[in-house]
């Protein structure tokens, strides 16, 4: 079966868990940006947590069946519509749905958050390239964005779906973080500032990075590394001191010191802050002091 996408909003892709192992050869890692959301609705269509979903920015997807599946839509809350075979209403975030042949999904404007993922079950079955079927949107490796027009294979469903589970508690907090390898290239209280002081985040935030906007930190150092390699939630920091947070399709190496490093179960958030919305970072328990 194929799904039929009628209409996106500003980004619609297609998403597994993404390519990893591969930074050597300088192939960023792509991937679903809130992974938590991603498998739950996996989960909820009886997929394996590796199937491929559509991460949505900011809602606006719209897509039809040509056979009968069960889809669930977790992530950013959208209103969410159901519409075909003599019947159109609303229908529930977070839940395993049917949609019968025919049948058109809508997604509405996020209430909060930025990104949504749907899946389907049997998963999107695109071909993968390079072992993953997450397009990453640094080199464009992997299949294109969804556009509308774009015909979507489905493959076969292996489990059965859960009318219901149970869903992360949508609360954010500060990041976690701890010392990162260049953090002895800053004052000895560059960490302890990064986590004191509230940031905004920027419109210039993308899959590639969260940018902020916020006080510059000090550095000790005022020349540049040599190029090395860098990893998923590394808080890089350019010449103009303002922190960067690396996402899923950052580059495979940077130029910059990395003073931080976000904890890999607090990166969820990275991917609903707003442009606008505060952000904080809080030193991880255990975590020991940003001295050289």
């Amino acid at each position: 079966m194929s799904l039929h996408v009628l209409a996106t909003g500003p980004l619609v892709t297609v998403q597994d868990r993404g390519r990893l192992g591969l930074a050597h050869l300088g192939v960023p890692r792509a991937g679903a940006l809130d992974v938590p959301a991603a498998e739950l609705a996996n989960r909820l269509v009886g997929n394996a947590a590796d199937a491929a979903v559509l991460e949505v920015l900011l809602g606006g997807l719209s897509l039809r069946a040509d056979a009968g599946c069960w889809v669930a839509v977790t992530g950013a809350p959208v209103p969410l519509d159901i519409a075909g075979s003599a019947r159109a209403h609303a229908r529930a975030h977070a839940r395993a749905e049917w949609l019968a042949t025919g049948e058109t999904l809508t997604l509405g404007t996020p209430t909060s958050g930025l990104r949504s993922y749907v899946a389907v079950s049997g998963g999107v079955d695109v071909p993968p390239v390079l072992g993953s079927r997450s397009t990453d949107t640094l080199a464009w490796v992997g299949p294109p964005r969804v556009e509308s027009g774009t015909v979507l294979p489905v493959g076969r469903p292996r489990g059965a779906p859960r009318p219901l589970d149970t869903p992360r508690a949508p609360r954010r907090g500060a990041l976690r973080v701890t010392a990162g390898p260049r953090a002895d290239w800053f004052d000895d209280d560059a960490l302890d500032r990064l986590c004191a002081t509230p940031y905004v985040v920027s419109a210039d935030s993308d899959r590639i990075g969260l940018r902020l906007d916020g006080p510059a930190l000090p550095r000790r150092r005022t020349d540049e590394p040599v190029s090395e390699g860098m990893v998923l939630g590394a808080v890089q920091v350019p010449p103009s001191g303002v922190p960067v947070v690396f996402l899923a399709d950052h580059p495979p190496t940077g130029g910059y010191p990395v003073l931080a490093l976000v904890d890999e179960a607090d990166l969820w958030q990275c991917a609903q802050l707003r442009p606008g919305e505060d952000l904080r970072f809080t030193r991880r328990r255990g975590s020991p002091a940003a001295t050289p």
